[in-house]
């Protein structure tokens, strides 16, 4: 979402995405969903890209970060992901590569997080940013809540489906939003190309109401092999589950608390994550219409809509999901901000 956002806003983003490491899902296999979209783009390709479209997300190569390749799928089938030296490392060895100027951070705290709590996060962010500006790129970085599920959908292809909504203006989650319109503004006044929160939100605001980060997400997929009318038809061309069902709650109530690990972990058990290096991936499984905290569930409202391939797989699910997810009576206080520090 980010990059077409600042690409539309006239500065030049070239990142270097990772895969799904442990329970998270990665960038690389969620962008994969989309025909033809190609991740392993050379140096000249990706020179090209960023150049005439302004931004384009690809993965590791064998002359880009080819190191970490090798690590990176290592740590994730070893116990090694959560090392603060190893995420340092792993992290900033593709933005340096990229040739950054300026880096804008989003560090994840909570229960969804590899760090859990907020002195860990805390550490892991003040080692990236220390390592990153001793390295020349000027960085900030933001700590933001990952105690929950951030937007409605877990996944890759629909979490495709997800960024094309909010680039049109529907469905978008509160959460999400907040958090890509911070990451947005601290980037645009890094670097100066606005003065202050208040102009560089408003330019953020209008390119997403104009079309003009959308049209440039349509650039950057048409201009790394994917489809040219993709945002017009993505529901055509994304790969579909054989079946997407509803998972509804033992009770009815409201959401006060979920285990965010052990939903991603359930993605894995949908073969949307790996549980050995290389493994080919099914992006179609995952969920839409997540439930958030605070959300009343009953008969009406499930928790999510289920995408998997086979009842199996919904019964193995569905008991992740209802061991992951907390529902009670009473309607819970939502108090813990989503950024929790910059």
């Amino acid at each position: 979402m980010i990059v077409p956002i600042l690409a539309a806003c006239d500065v030049y983003v070239p990142m270097i995405a990772g895969r799904g490491l442990g329970h998270t899902g990665g960038t690389v296999d969620k962008l994969e969903s989309i025909p033809g979209y190609n991740t392993q783009a050379d140096n000249d390709l990706f020179r090209k890209v960023v150049k005439e479209v302004g931004g384009a997300i690809i993965g590791q190569t064998g002359k880009l970060a080819p190191a970490d390749k090798k690590i990176y799928a290592i740590r994730d089938v070893c116990a090694t992901v959560e090392s603060i030296p190893l995420i340092t490392a792993s992290i900033l060895s593709k933005k340096l590569a990229a040739g950054l100027q300026y880096l804008v951070m989003d560090l994840k705290c909570g229960n969804g997080a590899f760090m859990t709590d907020f002195e860990s996060a805390k550490a892991l962010a003040q080692s990236i940013v220390e390592v990153a500006n001793g390295a020349g790129t000027k960085t900030s970085a933001i700590l933001t809540d990952m105690n929950q599920v951030l937007g409605y959908s877990v996944g890759n292809a629909v979490e495709i489906r997800e960024t094309i909504d909010y680039l049109s203006g529907k469905n978008i989650d509160i959460r999400t939003d907040k958090i890509a319109k911070a990451l947005g503004c601290e980037l645009l006044q890094k670097c100066g190309r606005y003065q202050n929160e208040t102009e560089a939100l408003k330019k953020i605001e209008e390119v997403l109401t104009s079309g003009k980060a959308l049209e440039k997400f349509s650039q950057m997929v048409a201009a790394l092999g994917g489809p040219r009318d993709f945002a017009e038809k993505y529901d055509s061309y994304l790969p579909k589950a054989a079946l997407i069902k509803p998972l509804f709650a033992e009770k009815a109530g409201y959401i006060t608390a979920m285990d965010t690990r052990a939903v991603g972990l359930s993605i894995i058990d949908m073969k949307g994550g790996r549980t050995i290096g290389g493994q080919k991936l099914d992006l179609a499984t995952g969920y839409e219409q997540f439930c958030q905290i605070g959300d009343y569930v009953d008969n009406q409202h499930p928790l999510a809509m289920v995408h998997c391939q086979s009842e199996e797989q919904f019964e193995t699910v569905k008991n992740r999901l209802w061991s992951a997810i907390t529902v009670s009576d009473e309607k819970p206080t939502l108090k813990d901000p989503i950024i929790l520090k910059i």
